[in-house]
This record gives C-alpha cells, structure tokens and sequence, in this order.
C-alpha cells in the first residue's frame, strides 16, 4: 500500500517531491500547507488532498494519476487559452499584501482590496485553480475592470443558495457563519446582494472577518463585550488557519465594504 502523509505540509512536500521527479526542469515551491508554486502559477491542492483523505491506502496512486492528468494537458499554462472558455471560470479569491513577498506584483492579474488585502483572479478547473496572470489578461483583450466583474458574477452564480449558521451570543450580538468549504468561502465578501442576504439577520450594517480563506463569519455591530471577544478569536484563527488572509474586520453597508483596523482595535 502506498500511502501519501495525512499532515498537510507534509502532504504537500510530498506532492513537490513527486511533481520534482515527473518533472525535473519545473520550478517547485512550497507557498503553503496545501498550495505549491509551480512555474510561478499557484497549484491548489485541497482537492487532490481530500480526495486522498477518502481513499489513504491509495494516496500515492491517487496522487500520481492526478499529476499525470494535469501535465499531460499542461493545464498550468493557461496563456493561450481562449476568454471565451475561460471567462465562465473565473474565480475571486481575497489574499493579503503578503503574497506579494514572493511573487511579482507585475505579473499577478489583482486589484487593490481594504485592509491590507487584495483580490487575485483564478481559473476553476475541475480538480485545480490556477492563477490568473496579468499575460493572460492582457492576451485576452480585457482590463482589470471587466475581470472583477466577471469574477464578481460568476462567484454569485457559483453558489447562490448559501448555507447559513446563526448564532445568539450570551452578550446579545448576532453571528452569520458561511462554510461552504469550496474554497469561496472567505470570497463570499465580495458578493453583490451580501448586504441585502445578511443586513436583516444582523440588525444591518455589520462586520465580516475572514481570518482564512475557508472562513467566512459576518458578525453584528453591537454589543462591544460580543465584538471584543470575538475579535479576539479571529485573530486567533488568523494565526493558527492555513491560507490567512486578515485578522482586522470588514465593515459592509448597503454603500460597499470598508477597512476597519481602527475600529477593530
């Protein structure tokens, strides 16, 4: 039985491993527990990790077979794939201004966001995400512009009837917690009608915090006991969660999202 490492990183050293081997002549690196930097595009790995997870006996054959499909298609160079097909897969992901300390700002399709973050674009594929780069969008004949919203409106088609989980706080705030678990869920903050599906659960103006790309948690303004105690596990989850993106929270009104470091604080 060949079995693949069930500790994320090490899953994830062991798929870099692999793809060295498959593919000596690639640039390799390892940007995060379940994220590798191949050719300088980012690979995804949370779909072939949970696919092993369902299957550990065959980690390594899983693992084989899905790196065999994917340079076989040569999918991570995506630049002379056509808007046409690309344009009904392509994603909004929120990251912070960190990505930046290792890789080009200049070559990574991404407009500025509040709170220290920014919105990177990426192609949804079956099994993996690639990124978009800012090549690509300049062969496609777009701007930065109409990549948003296109990004923007496929991210609301793509799961439309959220689950919701609301929750009373012994101090009487309001919590709206979204786990769609897709990889999305932190991005549902940059979703259209946000305001309009939350504003009534949550008295509304209110905040959102998205410590890590798979947590979304839309949080009442009031009372300032629930926000402080809740602002003190965001940061905590900010520091432990693979993929963090920000400890601050979001303030959303009707008018938009805003930054709130002050406020936070």
């Amino acid at each position: 039985m060949a079995y693949m490492p069930m500790e994320p990183e090490a899953f994830a050293e062991q798929v870099a491993g692999l793809v060295r081997r498959m593919q000596p002549g690639f640039q390799i690196d390892l940007t995060g527990p379940r994220e590798l930097l191949v050719n300088g595009r980012r690979l995804d790995l949370d779909n072939l990790f949970r696919m092993v997870q369902h299957e550990p006996d065959r980690g390594t054959e899983i693992v084989e077979h899905f790196l065999d499909q994917l340079f076989a298609g040569d999918p991570l160079d995506m630049t002379e794939v056509p808007y046409e097909f690309a344009r009904a897969r392509i994603m909004p992901r929120i990251q912070p201004e960190s990505i930046f300390d290792h890789l080009s700002r200049e070559l990574v399709a991404h407009v500025p966001f509040v709170n220290d973050t920014v919105v990177v674009f990426v192609t949804d594929l079956p099994h993996m995400t690639v990124s978009i780069t800012t090549e690509q969008v300049l062969r496609w004949g777009i701007d930065m512009d109409e990549l948003e919203t296109v990004a923007r409106e496929n991210l609301d088609r793509y799961a439309p009837d959220l689950e919701m989980q609301i929750i009373e706080s012994k101090e009487g705030g309001r919590a709206v917690i979204v786990a769609e678990q897709d990889g999305y869920d932190a991005a549902r903050l940059l979703m259209s009608d946000l305001f309009g599906k939350l504003a009534p659960q949550l008295g509304g103006d209110f905040y959102v915090a998205t410590p890590a790309r798979d947590m979304f948690i839309a949080l009442s303004c009031e009372p300032k006991p629930f926000l402080s105690r809740l602002s003190g596990r965001i940061e905590e989850d900010y520091q432990r969660m693979p993929y963090p993106i920000c400890k601050n929270l979001f303030y959303v009104t009707r008018d938009g999202v805003a930054g709130t470091e002050e406020e936070a604080a």
